[in-house]
């Protein structure tokens, strides 16, 4: 008797207690299009304090292919998402998000993408309701990782939802980074790799877990991970910056011997000279510490989660 193939849905949740019962049945009713594959999905629960927990438990007793890990603590969505991400099993796995801006519909054109030979499927967001801000501050980091970046594969637009082979699974398990930048790596790997562009829904219910500083972080962890260009632009800042102040003293000094008795410098140009050094020198160090930060999350080596309970998975 032949094994049925698998597809693993991989899924992070923090307070979503609006959203799971909708993105279970929506999962289930894509599914249901391919009875030749069997199913998993995996939730990962950052530590929920609303009623998630108990919607969770509820679902994974009624079917044996709902796998739930309950998280001891938050450990953050790219952390717990990618920690239950490598548990999965499937010969394919999706990876999105249970708010149900990815739509779940979407799992059927994936599949689809995946049995013509893609091993690598990804969502491309076409649009989504966010604030005219917000969408250029977006488009201008793409553009600038792409730019700047050492990998020439930066997918723009992309969240990491998607679906991925076996082998794109097994290739990103040779990552031992604690703080994945999970878009990098699969831009990284390569693969023949197939795009679906979809509209991002907004939000039903619950508010987005993602915070301006977790932003930031992701942002800064994508030029870490990808870039020296913020390195070599200190550097080459620095001897810009000196070989100006150097020709810019010397041409008071020659105005000086000129004209001493009727040229008077003033503090102004002084304290203005000061400051803007202070600040370009505050930046750079920023931008050192960041990569040093890096470092020393590599070095300390912590897990990506610890995890309280698992349910089903046994």
């Amino acid at each position: 008797m032949d094994v049925k193939k698998k597809i693993s849905i991989v899924s992070g949740c923090m307070n979503e207690e609006g959203n799971l019962q909708e993105f279970y049945d929506r999962i289930v009713k894509a599914m249901a299009a391919f009875p030749q594959y069997a199913y998993e999905v995996i939730i990962a629960d950052n530590c929920s304090s609303d009623g998630s927990r108990d919607i969770l438990r509820h679902i994974a007793a009624q079917d044996y292919n709902f796998k739930v890990i309950l998280n001891a603590n938050n450990f953050g969505p790219i952390r717990s998402g990618y920690n239950a991400f490598r548990q999965a099993t499937g010969d394919a796995v999706v990876l999105m998000s249970s708010d149900l801006q990815d739509p779940p519909e979407l799992i059927a054109d994936m599949i689809r993408k995946w049995e013509e030979g893609y091993r690598v499927v990804t969502a491309i967001k076409r649009g989504c309701k966010e604030t005219l801000l917000v969408f250029c501050l977006r488009r201008l980091y793409y553009w600038l990782l792409a730019k700047f970046s050492d990998n020439d594969h930066i997918i723009k637009n992309f969240t990491g939802f998607g679906l991925y082979d076996r082998k794109v699974m097994n290739a990103l398990k040779l990552y031992k980074d604690p703080q994945p930048y999970f878009r990098g790596f699969i831009s990284e790997i390569g693969f023949r790799r197939a795009e679906i562009e979809f509209q991002q829904a907004p939000r039903k219910y619950g508010r987005s877990k993602h915070s301006l500083f977790s932003l930031y972080d992701v942002a800064m962890s994508g030029f870490v991970n990808h870039s020296k260009l913020p390195l070599r632009l200190a550097t080459f800042s620095g001897f810009c910056l000196a070989g100006i102040s150097l020709f810019i003293a010397l041409a008071y000094f020659v105005y000086k011997l000129l004209y001493w008795n009727t040229f008077s410098l003033g503090l102004a140009p002084l304290v203005i000279g000061v400051f803007f050094f202070f600040a370009v020198q505050l930046i750079f160090i920023g931008i050192i510490g960041e990569y040093v930060g890096a470092i020393l999350t590599q070095v300390k080596n912590h897990p990506l989660a610890i995890e309280d309970e698992k349910l089903n998975f046994d």
